[in-house]
């Protein structure tokens, strides 16, 4: 017997004919070409206006004029993203008279919107969402509206109806969303804006699928100490406000569906056409000089939520990392025939270099503390001023992890002076709050750390590229290269680098 379609059903009431227009809207952001919806209703019940409010959503056009397709059948609009086929399919007497209308070239690669669709038969997938509309008993404006989606549709309708759920309780529910980006995660972000100006994030952070277990029957995400789901960003995000910090306030959150909504801190940035912005870098240094000189929390406490531990980012974590070049940067180089024994010595060389650095003092690592993920607040004061925005991989390591990667940045090339001076000026930062910080060691660190860092990176980057279909990260890996060259220059590192200039010579300057 063949597995049950799974399915979901959402009921809502609507009190106006606004409401329903809202609730198109917001069911719209779920659709995406070859999508399946149906409308059913009495007369009045309200399927012209959600049909009205969606075609509109889709197309960007406020003042569309969108007829009832009941005499012309089908209507066909132009999308950004889709076509959108509306049709009515009351005075279709047999499914074969789809055929005669040219269905099947008009629902290519577009998403239908389609009333009486129990006309169609089974030329309909199953794979739909059906939108019943009922008039309000008591004869008043109010309507319900019974959402039933079935197969690919259910996931998306029960994320859907979360959104709807957290942005009423948190205040937002009359908001305009718009979509800002995603990143090289699996979360997206959508920008808030509310009818008298205020702007908020709403951040879709679904929980991290275990991957295929590699090693002791563990997937990579656990042996690397990446953040599963939401729980930690919320956690870290609290930790941080609590030390003084820039973290975007939380609105509200839920675990279950991986949702928060944020305070919006803007769109200041720490570099221009240029790159760095010395200033804002400098500011950025010292806010990590201020946390790594604090004593931090090992475990964080929030309200209605159990104790949350930071992991440690210990040398199984931080070798697994490292194994990404020779998994994936290899074969771009053309260098994926490397024998058994070299790859062995390769790990046993990081591990030589990295086991010094787990007996030294460790502290929160936010581990993706670079320019895009910091925004410039100058309305604030000292170290307020630099908001810090992704931090849900914070593990407990080495403080010279972090200032690796503000001054390593791999989107955007630091000179080599910039870096010098900033590195200078947050080790005084340091030496401030503690006379004895130690720079040589810390500069030792910051090599080992910033070649882990690039390593890693060059084989993410690759990763993103052939697994994930975003090329746009090879552009790069010369920068990435070029770190790695520079790191592996430093005394610790000789055996590596030595490694390097057999297997991989542009990458240890050879």
């Amino acid at each position: 017997m063949a597995d049950p379609i799974p399915h979901t059903v959402w009921q809502i009431d609507l009190d106006n004919e606004v409401a329903t227009a809202h609730l198109a809207r917001e069911i719209a952001l779920t659709l995406r070409a070859g999508d399946l919806v149906t409308l059913s209703g009495d007369l009045g019940s309200g399927k012209t206006s959600f049909a009205r409010a969606l075609i509109r959503h889709l197309t960007g056009e406020a003042q569309l004029e969108v007829p009832s397709p009941t005499f012309t059948l089908m209507q066909i609009y132009s999308t950004p993203a889709f076509p959108v086929v509306h049709a009515d399919l009351y005075r279709i007497k047999s499914p074969d008279e789809l055929v005669e209308l040219g269905w099947d070239e008009a629902a290519e690669g577009a998403l239908l919107l389609v009333e009486w669709a129990d006309r169609a038969g089974t030329q309909l997938p199953l794979d739909r969402l059906d939108v019943a509309l009922e008039l309000s008993p008591d004869g008043a404006e109010s309507r319900r509206a019974v959402l039933t989606a079935s197969g690919d549709f259910a996931p998306r309708i029960t994320r859907a109806r979360a959104i709807h759920d957290i942005l009423e309780r948190s205040g937002w529910s009359d908001a305009q969303r718009s979509f800002m980006l995603g990143d090289a995660s699996t979360r997206a972000y959508e920008r808030l804006l509310n009818p008298d100006g205020s702007r908020a994030i709403l951040m879709i952070s679904p929980r991290r699928p275990d991957g295929p277990p590699i090693r002791y029957g563990r997937p990579y995400s656990a042996i690397a100490k990446l953040a599963e789901d939401i729980r930690a960003f919320v956690h870290i995000d609290f930790g941080l406000v609590a030390q003084g910090f820039s973290a975007p306030q939380i609105y509200a959150y839920d675990f279950e569906n991986g949702l928060a909504v944020l305070e919006d801190l803007g769109d200041g940035l720490v570099v221009d056409e240029n790159g760095p912005i010395p200033e804002r870098y400098g500011e950025a240094a010292a806010a990590l000089a201020a946390l790594h000189g604090r004593e931090l929390p090992a475990i964080l406490e929030i309200e209605g939520d159990a104790p949350y531990a930071i992991p440690a980012y210990d040398l199984e974590a931080l070798l697994i990392e490292v194994e990404l070049l020779l998994d994936w940067y290899l074969s771009h180089c053309g260098a994926d025939g490397m024998s058994s024994g070299a790859r062995v010595q390769f790990i046993n060389l990081w591990r030589q270099a990295l086991e010094p650095l787990m007996a030294e003092p460790q502290t929160w690592a936010l581990r993706d503390y670079h320019s895009p993920n910091l925004i410039w607040l100058p309305e604030r004061d000292e170290l307020r001023r630099i908001g810090i925005i992704d931090f849900q991989d914070c593990v407990l390591g080495h403080p010279a992890y972090d200032v690796a990667s503000l001054l390593q940045d791999a989107r955007v090339t630091v000179a080599d002076d910039l870096e010098l001076r900033l590195l200078t000026h947050y080790a005084r930062k340091r030496r401030d709050l503690d006379p004895s910080f130690d720079m040589v060691a810390f500069a030792r660190a910051y090599a080992v750390l910033g070649a882990q860092r690039a390593t890693k990176i060059l084989g993410i980057f690759v990763r993103l590229n052939k697994r994930d279909g975003k090329p746009q990260y090879m552009d790069h890996l010369p920068r990435v290269e070029a770190y790695l060259s520079k790191d592996l220059a430093h005394p610790a590192l000789a055996d590596l680098r030595a490694w390097f200039a057999t297997y991989l010579p542009h990458l240890a300057g050879a």
